[in-house]
């Protein structure tokens, strides 16, 4: 085959990006220099005109606080698209910022989509066509807890079996794996979004306040726990009280996060032991040595790993830089796809481009 010049650029400078589409968060990462976006999946739109004023976390700024005329929307609901025009102006924003990082500015990138797992034929398609739409030259599809366990470096083509619990916004997943394959697996839409519901409604039913989605997140994220801490912690929550309607604060205990967030908690714990039930006992027994790895941002709710291993008798451990596993996983399959190939669900294959 005679050599072009043209062939090489589009090679050479071709974007390759892996992208985690999340509920509550967009990160993208891009070969070369790892995680370049990681930003909220929030758009604010006008309701008019449907036109996106703001997308990520200027969109997330605005929660709450927008005049009549402005709504801010997470266009992904469990982990799949319920608003395809705004999840497409979305990825296309995402897609442009990650490209102007370029030496070249075109040709279009190649792009994998972390998606979670036991998804309808319709939400896979919904995806790969935004992705399409937003400017992407080349679209894979891969499930996040395979993606998740690549990034967090899991060993997962090996004969060793391995285990991830990836836990986003609005999915949890579990997946085992061995030999470049998934041998069991569980989705369920339990995660860090019902986590923020549980203590929102715990605290206007004991207190009769009514807080903020964001404020229960951050007071989640800040003394939130799945198991007993060595000191117990307090913060100030801020909301409306709904019997005089007026501002109120009241003072909240990690023991009442812990309370309040117990039956989502249990319903994840007891997914992870329905996932180790079916697996074959030789798999097991390596568990025992590599432990469960968690992933994700809800498994940095504090104590989770040590109530895992509480519970379940495997030792449990947190991936480093947990929150863009899938990310860093999807980059990494799209790096060598002759050997992640069979990772990928719905490969588009366009092997001259490669």
């Amino acid at each position: 085959m005679a050599f072009s010049p043209f062939s090489w650029l589009l090679g050479h400078f071709s974007l390759d990006i892996g992208i985690d589409l999340g509920t509550a968060n967009t990160l993208v990462h891009v070969r070369g220099k790892g995680i370049v976006i990681s930003e909220a999946s929030y758009v604010a739109v006008n309701k008019r005109s449907k036109e996106p004023i703001a997308i990520g976390d200027a969109a997330k700024e605005m929660v709450g606080r927008t005049p009549a005329n402005v709504e801010t929307i997470r266009p992904l609901r469990d982990g799949v698209i319920s608003e395809f025009e705004i999840t497409q102006a979305m990825l296309e924003y995402f897609i442009g910022k990650a490209h102007q990082q370029s030496i070249v500015p075109i040709p279009r990138p190649r792009v994998v989509v972390g998606i979670p797992a036991g998804v309808t034929e319709v939400e896979k398609r919904a995806v790969y066509d935004a992705s399409k739409a937003a400017g992407a030259r080349v679209t894979y599809l891969i499930e996040e807890p395979v993606a998740a366990a690549l990034g967090a470096g899991l060993a997962i083509d090996e004969v060793r079996g391995s285990m991830v619990v990836d836990i986003g916004g609005g999915t949890s997943e579990v997946a085992v794996m061995s030999m470049g394959g998934v041998v069991t697996s569980r989705s369920l839409r339990v995660a860090g979004d019902e986590l923020d519901e549980d203590i929102v409604q715990y605290i206007r039913n004991k207190y009769n306040l009514l807080i903020g989605i964001r404020m229960a997140e951050d007071v989640k994220k800040t003394i939130g726990s799945a198991f007993r801490l060595q000191e117990e912690k307090t913060m100030t929550l801020r909301g409306r009280n709904l019997v005089t309607g007026l501002p109120e604060a009241i003072e909240v205990s990690s023991i009442e996060l812990r309370e309040a967030t117990e039956n989502s908690v249990q319903t994840i714990i007891d997914t992870v032991r329905d996932a180790l039930d079916e697996t074959p006992p030789e798999i097991l027994s390596d568990l025992m040595d590599t432990g469960i790895c968690l992933a994700g941002g809800g498994s940095l709710l504090q104590g989770l790993d040590d109530r895992l291993t509480d519970e379940l008798k495997v030792r449990s451990w947190v991936a480093e830089d947990s929150i863009s596993c899938v990310a860093r996983g999807a980059g990494i399959a799209l790096e060598d796809l002759n050997k992640w190939k069979d990772l990928f669900v719905g490969l588009e294959r366009h092997s001259s481009r490669h």
